[in-house]
């Protein structure tokens, strides 16, 4: 566990420098030692930290070349995101990819009329939202609770509530950062949530739960688009 927070604290160190601009687009990160001894932590943590930012797409590594910038987030993120939250937010994603892709499944076997029409309801209050200018995580958290009840199974309900104050931060994060965008990008979104209740409605569960893991996985990496 103490690795995991170090290595937490040097993921966020080194994307705060990229996102500040002290490592450009292309440029090369220093050395894995020169970073270590910056941070104070041993290589094993370092490379927690480069492989996580590996797969948020932030740097790519050469093979005897070292790592090097691919893509720098906006400051945008840091505006919204509380300090020293990030590494925590990308795997709350990774959380909810596994398990509302799942509830999904089951939600398109087993969801009632009711279930779709409070899924449909909270699609229409998310259209108001984006023709508004509006935030919508309110509606957008009743749209995953909805499938989540529609997958009629207390544990995958249990499961997020347990999350949700991680996942409302997550949420409050990609929607502010999608309103700084043309209003396309909340279309995009939206466009991803009607493709989960398509499958659900169509009681295609294989499709509801790839269409679910999707949205989520975009949304992770939504975070740090440039």
């Amino acid at each position: 566990m103490r690795d995991r927070t170090l290595s937490d604290r040097a993921y966020e160190n080194i994307l705060a420098k990229i996102v500040d601009g002290d490592i450009p687009v292309g440029g090369k990160l220093p050395t894995e030692q020169d970073l270590c001894n910056e941070f104070g932590i041993s290589r094993p943590v370092l490379r927690q930290a480069l492989k996580q930012l590996r797969e948020d797409d932030v740097i790519v590594s050469r093979q005897g070349s070292g790592s090097f910038v691919k893509r720098r987030p906006e400051g945008a993120v840091r505006d919204f995101a509380p300090v020293g939250s990030i590494a925590d937010i990308q795997r709350t994603f990774e959380f909810r990819a596994a398990i509302e892709g799942e509830a999904a499944f089951f939600a398109a076997q087993r969801r009632t009329d009711a279930d779709l029409a409070e899924m449909r309801s909270a699609l229409e209050e998310l259209d108001r939202c984006i023709r508004e200018g509006e935030l919508g995580v309110a509606a957008d958290e009743a749209f995953h609770v909805a499938i989540c009840d529609a997958a009629d199974n207390k544990y995958f309900a249990a499961a997020r509530s347990s999350m949700q104050s991680n996942i409302l931060t997550g949420m409050n994060l990609t929607r502010n950062l999608s309103l700084t965008k043309p209003q396309t990008r909340m279309k995009l979104v939206q466009s991803e949530h009607y493709r989960i209740f398509d499958a659900i409605k169509a009681a295609d569960p294989e499709a509801a739960r790839l269409a679910m893991r999707n949205h989520v996985e975009n949304a992770r990496k939504r975070i740090f688009e440039g």
